[in-house]
């Protein structure tokens, strides 16, 4: 359980610092090329737009630690039931916003630093209350399902994203969370790793529901950082990484809490899960500090390009 917990922890440092440094590349990038016009026709960023944030040396050092987090956080999926292991990783909200005071200039409201309290008082109620993590042995349609679901919310919802442009940031960061989601899922059941055997691994549905949920899942967080507030969207993101797959491990994977702790596990995950997204929400662009030296956009009328696109400092908590 503890080496679980720590392996949680690192993971949720890691995406926390690697949002903060992909947010700042996102938007500058995001503003570059607003001012170039290279926007769609519905005013989201178009294909090159996202390719030219995700090159930029903030983006590609946050990937990084996006990664070795998806290696920490798969493991902490194994170790740990997944109502404790997502929740811990989703409080990455509170490693960004606390790293954004000093990186990127923010100053945070007596309702954030409440809300932070919030999830840390409630991470060590989960810690506390957690039972041993189910087995995660599952018949292979369940990964099939796995797999279908991951595919329809991924591609389908990159679709609706791109139509809908700048006004869906809620929807995209949702999209994403549920992507993060299918992805702990996924890794919870995958055949072939203990004991270890490539030929199952390889056969396994749920390996391409991993890949096809993680890729997805990234560049819908990319394009959820590029328009409209991220708030709300982040919001929605820590919401369908931590509610659906929580309750999946308890309902058909036999996560379970310590006997007689069940309220605690359950008040727990709750406080949670709303003070992540307090902090999110509370984290309101006006009147916070902005990166040192990053001027604010000029005006753009509505509807044209670059309309929706906020100011490095604008990032609240990014997940």
């Amino acid at each position: 359980m503890l080496i679980g917990l720590l392996t949680a922890v690192a993971a949720s440092i890691c995406y926390g610092t690697g949002s903060v440094l992909q947010a700042v590349g996102s938007r500058k990038s995001a503003r570059r090329e607003a001012a170039a016009g290279s926007v769609t026709q519905h005013g989201g960023p178009s294909l090159s737009s996202t390719a030219k944030a995700a090159m930029t040396w903030e983006f590609i050092v946050g990937t990084i630690l996006d990664f070795v987090g998806f290696g920490l956080g798969a493991l902490a999926a194994r170790l740990l039931p997944l109502f404790l292991s997502q929740t811990v990783i989703s409080a990455n909200l509170v490693i960004t916003a606390v790293l954004a005071v000093k990186l990127l200039g923010i100053r945070l409201n007596r309702a954030e630093w409440t809300s932070i309290a919030v999830v840390c008082s409630a991470l060590v109620l989960l810690a506390t209350a957690a039972g041993p993590e189910g087995s995660g042995h599952t018949p292979i349609s369940t990964h099939w399902w796995l797999l279908a679901v991951s595919l329809l919310l991924m591609v389908g919802g990159t679709v609706v994203v791109r139509l809908l442009g700048a006004r869906a940031a809620i929807l995209a960061g949702l999209l994403s969370g549920l992507g993060f989601g299918a992805l702990g899922v996924g890794v919870r059941v995958l055949n072939g790793i203990d004991p270890f055997d490539l030929g199952a691994l390889l056969s396994d549905p749920a390996l391409y529901a991993i890949l096809v949920a993680g890729i997805g899942g990234m560049y819908l967080h990319t394009i959820a950082l590029q328009i409209g507030s991220v708030n709300g969207a982040t919001a929605a993101l820590v919401v369908g990484e931590t509610v659906l797959p929580g309750m999946i491990g308890v309902l058909w994977l036999g996560d379970s809490s310590r006997p007689g702790f069940a309220w605690a596990a359950i008040t727990g995950f709750v406080l949670a899960v709303a003070g992540a997204v307090a902090v999110a929400w509370f984290g309101d662009p006006e009147g916070h500090g902005g990166e040192a030296g990053t001027p604010g956009p000029a005006p753009v009328e509505p509807g044209a390009a670059g309309a929706g696109v906020e100011p490095v400092g604008g990032v609240r908590a990014a997940a």
